[in-house]
């Protein structure tokens, strides 16, 4: 193939069919943890739209560590049929490999569904007491959350580490953990929200600590077959003050390099309502380029990337191995149909949409069709 998009990637023993991901986004439409027959639709779509990786949304492994009532969970042995058979339905209906993301809201917890305004939830709502690294709320109609003591960090661990099993007896191919976006784990690496004075806290290494332990416990977990994944934020954006950048993220994808992770997810910002960035198509790539230049670990690259060409030239040029896409698939569920079109390429179609094939229809109308 002359294509980089529609070309193959191992990782371990996983090789996904061409480099684009469907990236992990919340749809906030679980019951108690629980997935759905909204999942089974939302997700379905995607199993099926030709893409090599569908990651599905953030999963909390811990009731405590879900965004609002309404995520995806692990924490408990109930939620794993509900999953597995949204797995069993995607897998067998697409030739898409499953990922998960697997997630602890921290601070960040406990809050409405953004159509519902996205707001803390009060205890007579529904809301729950949120945890992080340190008594600092995330902003100032948040809730002070409890700092983890070391019995709470192990408990967190372990549950990230219950997750990955419970994951692994659902069928799920592949496991990111989050670590950005100012949740749970990026919490404790950016000092705008780690004002701990233990080995936990203080400078870069010992913020470093909590999230190595946790990514260390899930690979151990999680069968050495199957890849592991971190999503993480290059920076948090806040430059008036002493905050997580770049360099904290080079050094921070090497160590997750030397206890077994596969890739890098790189994102951007969410610790702070104070971060400033200029949004524009592709603004995220050139932090995924420098991970991968300086690690030499995979990554994926993520955030308003659209066009097929776009994509093409951020493997060509060699920012990334991994095209994830959110929004874009939002709107295009068959992204990677037309994407293959334009690059000409072929694509495997399921055979019930044998006949949506290109050369059976829409060839006809001429190149500039479609």
């Amino acid at each position: 193939m002359s294509s980089l998009l529609f070309s193959p990637l191992a990782l371990r023993g996983l090789t996904l069919a061409n480099r684009i991901a469907v990236s992990p986004m919340c749809t906030y439409s679980a019951e108690a943890g629980r997935a759905t027959d909204w999942h089974l639709m939302h997700l379905g779509q995607f199993a099926v739209s030709g893409a090599g990786l569908v990651i599905a949304e953030a999963t909390a492994v811990e009731a405590r560590g879900r965004i609002s009532p309404g995520c995806l969970g692990l924490y408990d042995d109930s939620q794993v049929p509900a999953l597995a058979r949204v797995v069993d339905f995607c897998k067998g209906a697409g030739a898409a490999a499953f990922g998960l993301q697997l997630a602890h809201a921290g601070r960040k917890a406990s809050t409405a569904a953004p159509w519902r305004g996205g707001a803390p939830l009060a205890a007579a709502d529904g809301g729950w007491p949120v945890v992080g690294p340190s008594a600092v709320p995330y902003d100032d109609r948040s809730p002070v959350p409890e700092a983890l003591d070391e019995s709470g960090l192990a408990q967190v661990r372990d549950a990230f580490a219950a997750a990955a099993r419970r994951a692994d007896a659902a069928g799920v191919d592949l496991i990111e953990i989050h670590g950005a976006h100012g949740y749970l784990l990026h919490s404790f690496l950016s000092p705008l929200s780690n004002r701990r004075a233990d080995s936990y806290g203080g400078g870069r290494d010992n913020r470093m600590r909590f999230p190595l332990e946790v990514a260390a416990a899930v690979r151990a977990a999680w069968p050495a077959d199957k890849p592991l994944g971190m999503r993480v934020t290059a920076t948090d954006w806040v430059a008036d003050a002493e905050s997580w950048d770049i360099e904290d993220t080079v050094a921070f994808a090497k160590a997750l390099a030397g206890i077994g992770i596969d890739y890098i997810d790189v994102s951007t910002g969410g610790a702070s309502p104070r971060q400033k960035l200029s949004v524009a198509p592709g603004f995220q790539t050139p932090f995924a380029a420098r991970v991968r230049a300086e690690t030499g670990l995979p990554t994926m690259t993520v955030g308003l990337i659209f066009p097929p060409r776009q994509a093409e030239a951020l493997l060509e040029d060699g920012t990334a191995d991994l095209i994830a896409l959110g929004r874009g698939m939002l709107y295009d569920p068959r992204w990677p149909w037309h994407a293959a079109r334009e690059l000409g390429e072929d694509i495997a179609y399921p055979p019930q949409y044998r006949w949506a094939t290109p050369k059976r229809w829409l060839d006809l109308f001429g190149p500039e069709a479609g």
